[in-house]
């Protein structure tokens, strides 16, 4: 937890001070692609506060109302981001892009006065754009150090593959805005330059409509991972196999009725399973077989917070 809200708090005065810095750029240029970005850098902002208060918010004790916590809130705030993605930085960016390729404005060759010094305007954005890429590029690192410990306490080979497997959303959510972030601002400059070296304005406007397209892409990939975790998915199948093995290498156990993993919330996993164990067994040997198991499976994997085995007689 404490990992996830370092990340989330890195990438929150990244965005901010980003955010503050485009849109200055944008009024002085009038850039697409530049406000393309401001869009993009607000919906941001306002992404990491969401995330801070699923973050605050799952932290609370559990209740009457909510036996098991509140660490599915993290679930929701993280898929709450993925619309707000989707929707304002994306379509907001597709649409003014859009706009400008169908009623493009000339590019200009203006200059800008600031401090007593005249400058070409469109150095503006480049330098906008550079410090931009400079400040996320450092939020994608903390947001990366928080996967990759993650990927190696779980032996995850690659991104991807944790992609689909963590449970912790908001680190992932983070990773994922950074990650655009970086390339959006990388495909702004571009398109900025390109317009600049030809005169054309198209180039400045398309890149608005690609930067949109890559929010709604990976805005529609997050909400599809927080989705599976809303509906309470299981651990992957080869984890609860390993799981399974740890139950049935007791003697006493004569075989599995039912088994059932669920996360509910991030890095908290539910274990119950309906146990057969050998009738040759009193109560008081039974329940000391159960808490063994119980054990054992905690240990093996740190994720699981609660554990409920039945015996079946």
């Amino acid at each position: 937890m404490a990992s996830s809200k370092s990340v989330v708090i890195a990438a929150l005065f990244a965005n901010a001070a980003i955010t503050v810095l485009k849109f200055a750029g944008f009024l002085l240029t009038g850039s697409p692609a530049m406000l393309s970005e401001t869009y993009h850098s607000v919906s941001d902002t306002g992404n990491q506060v969401f995330l801070l208060i699923g973050i605050r918010y799952s932290g609370r004790e559990a209740d009457d109302k909510h036996p098991f916590g509140y660490g599915k809130a993290q679930f929701f705030y993280s898929f709450l981001v993925a619309v707000l993605l989707f929707g304002i930085a994306g379509w907001e960016s597709v649409t003014h892009g859009y706009h400008s390729i169908m009623h493009p404005h000339p590019v200009t060759t203006s200059t800008e006065t600031l401090f007593g010094y005249q400058f070409p305007s469109h150095w503006v954005n480049y330098t906008v754009l550079i410090g931009a890429i400079a400040f996320e590029t450092y939020a994608l690192w903390k947001a990366y150090l928080g996967i990759s410990r993650q990927m190696k306490e779980h032996n995850w080979e690659s991104l991807s593959e944790a992609f689909r497997k963590t449970s912790d959303v908001t680190t992932l959510t983070a990773l994922t805005e950074d990650f655009v972030a970086v390339a959006g601002a990388g495909i702004a400059l571009f398109g900025i330059y390109l317009s600049r070296i030809t005169g054309n304005p198209f180039y400045d406007a398309a890149a608005s409509v690609f930067i949109g397209l890559l929010l709604m892409g990976f805005a529609l990939a997050l909400a599809w991972e927080n989705k599976r975790l809303l509906l309470g998915e299981s651990l992957p199948s080869g984890d609860e196999r390993q799981l399974r093995a740890i139950v049935t290498q007791w003697d006493t156990v004569r075989h599995i009725d039912d088994f059932r993993t669920v996360f509910f919330g991030p890095e908290q996993l539910l274990v119950t399973a309906d146990i057969s164990f050998e009738d040759t067994m009193d109560t008081e040997s039974i329940d000391e077989q159960i808490t063994v198991i119980e054990n054992a499976l905690i240990e093996h994997n740190p994720q699981i917070e609660k554990v409920y085995i039945e015996p079946e007689m």
